[in-house]
């Protein structure tokens, strides 16, 4: 855009800048192909030897406009959008590890991405150690394996909601010689820039507040062009050696510090084929153009409703790391000074049993699979998204068994109180 705009105004105009006669809005390219005059010029496009359009599985016009906006608002050299938030995590990971590597991972992640990781990524080979986020700088260094590719933590986790120490983190990766990837999914680029505290890699699930409106699923990886995969060449040889599938192409010697994101496209893409529609892309386009005016919203309303749960006699404990009883305030202050997300954790004195009744009396709140839209809305995640782990494992991954999951909305904050006081009175 030539200017460094703010992050607002990167919200709205970045991507999409049209030129003399061209459409305003960012077009919907709806075409799985893309015509060409000679068979020499799609042949270079094969060999990636000029850039281009020419099926949808790998690239469109609209999804990489989209991904562009993205990587700007991140910070980042280049980003590439996904089916879904899963899949990103899975590109990011599997873009630099195969068979017989090693990852680690903060316990306290989204549940898919706990079994994303500890069992699926398993059965192809690929262990991983799951860490206390909380753990001390020695003990997380403890984890660390001759194997390991990469680092992956959540800046705010969903949905025990701690908030991750980035010193800590990025300097035990380093220190290994490997990347460290952040899922920025619950505090957005509005509210958190893994970037500026030395993260290298940012994954997103859109269909939360990016999206903002439950419309579309999605997903998007944002490389910050930072990691020297050159100076540790034999760790990552996928983009430091020959790709034969290229006529023996090196990733970091074409592409520079495009190197990671060209790679999880024209070749992880292109076998796994997990792409986006350009329909969606155009939906979750919208979305990041009121990206920053929602999360004031959300945050200021979550503020809010967690004074109201803190101060209720029912309630037995909230997590919000807005709040300054929680353990995470300081991190919160240091990594998001602006604001964190419009989640909040609680539980009810009762235990399980009356959290559960609890949200079966809720009105204006709906309860759903989902976080982080313009609605509010409620999960219990030890029925519902973390179902599958054990006990054990439940409190592993920071959810104990009587949490509640509010995502609280745009709406009037008072309007949120007074239902869930509603549904409190007859608990």
């Amino acid at each position: 855009m030539g200017k460094e705009y703010s992050i607002e105004t990167k919200c709205v105009q970045s991507g999409w800048e049209p030129k003399k006669g061209e459409p305003r809005v960012l077009p919907i390219i709806q075409s799985t192909t893309f015509k060409y005059e000679t068979s020499d010029q799609m042949g270079k496009l094969f060999d990636l030897e000029e850039e281009g359009y020419f099926y949808t599985r790998l690239q469109n016009p609209t999804n990489d406009l989209v991904a562009k906006k993205i990587a700007d608002l991140e910070g980042g050299v280049a980003a590439m959008l996904t089916s879904s938030g899963q899949a990103a995590n899975y590109f990011a990971v599997f873009n630099i590890c195969e068979t017989g590597d090693h990852v680690i991972c903060s316990s306290a992640v989204y549940g898919g991405t706990f079994n994303l990781l500890g069992i699926t990524l398993k059965k192809m080979g690929i262990e991983c150690t799951f860490v206390d986020p909380d753990a001390s700088y020695e003990e997380l260094c403890c984890a660390f394996r001759p194997n390991t590719k990469a680092v992956l933590a959540e800046s705010i986790s969903n949905p025990s909601l701690v908030v991750l120490d980035f010193d800590k983190f990025v300097k035990a990766a380093h220190e290994h010689g490997v990347p460290l990837i952040i899922d920025n999914t619950f505090a957005t680029p509005i509210n958190c820039r893994p970037f500026e505290f030395g993260a290298d890699i940012v994954v997103h699930s859109t269909t939360k507040y990016m999206d903002g409106h439950a419309v579309c699923v999605g997903g998007a990886i944002v490389d910050s062009g930072n990691f020297d995969w050159e100076a540790h060449a034999e760790k990552f040889p996928g983009l430091t050696t020959p790709d034969e599938s290229y006529h023996g192409l090196i990733y970091t010697k074409a592409f520079g510090k495009q190197a990671y994101i060209t790679k999880a496209v024209v070749q992880l893409m292109r076998d796994l084929g997990s792409i986006p529609s350009p329909q969606n892309a155009f939906l979750l386009n919208l979305g990041l153009e009121t990206l920053h005016l929602r999360m004031k919203q959300h945050c200021e309303n979550a503020e809010k409703v967690a004074r109201f749960l803190e101060n209720h006699e029912k309630v037995a404990w909230v997590n919000y790391p807005g709040l300054k009883s929680s353990k995470y305030y300081d991190l919160a202050q240091k990594y998001m000074p602006n604001g964190t997300c419009g989640v909040i954790a609680f539980g009810l004195k009762g235990g399980r049993d009356v959290s559960v009744g609890f949200m079966d009396r809720l009105k204006l709140a709906a309860i759903v699979t989902h976080v982080a839209d313009a609605r509010t809305c409620a999960l219990h995640p030890a029925s519902h998204t973390h179902r599958q782990l054990s006990e054990e494992q439940l409190l592993e991954a920071g959810v104990q068994p009587d949490l509640i999951r509010l995502s609280v909305g745009i709406e009037n904050a008072d309007d949120i109180i007074d239902d869930l006081s509603q549904a409190l009175e007859l608990v």
